[in-house]
């Protein structure tokens, strides 16, 4: 089954959120910051180009700086 993310506008809005859900026995789970900005992460890097290569040597060149 698909998934549903709602990114509720204030505390008000997500309080009445997750008490419909729960009146309604909708199973939910709340993301902290650090997960949502996971998912997000993953989603740049499945767009991300992965046609073009670069060189370890390059890498490394701009770690050191």
């Amino acid at each position: 089954m698909d998934s549903i993310l709602i990114s509720p506008k204030d505390i008000q809005e997500f309080q009445l959120i997750t008490d419909l859900f729960s009146k309604m026995k909708v199973k939910t789970k709340i993301l902290s910051l650090e997960e949502k900005e996971d998912l997000y992460l993953g989603e740049l890097m499945k767009e991300a180009d992965r046609s073009k290569k670069v060189s370890k040597e390059s890498i490394l060149k701009k770690l050191r700086k």
